[in-house]
């Protein structure tokens, strides 16, 4: 995976919401382009809260555990 291919799905307009998949099987969703953070070797990924307002918190996914990039069915 590439810094590119994530800045791309973040600042596709209009925005479409993607998923990451990392190497162990595990996913987290960005429904919102400002709850997905580039760093230089990968993406932070805010979890909403219950409201869906602020992210709750946030994981890393580094660029060398990232399998794919899915795009979702609009919510």
């Amino acid at each position: 995976m590439t810094l590119d291919t994530l800045r791309e799905a973040l600042a596709r307009r209009p925005f479409e919401p993607f998923r990451v998949v990392l190497s162990s099987g595990t996913s987290y969703e960005v429904r919102h382009p400002e709850f997905g953070w580039l760093v230089k070797n990968g993406l932070y990924v805010g979890i909403p809260s219950g409201n869906g307002d602020l992210p709750e918190r946030a994981v890393y996914c580094a660029l060398l555990h990232i399998a794919a990039v899915e795009t979702l069915a609009p919510a």
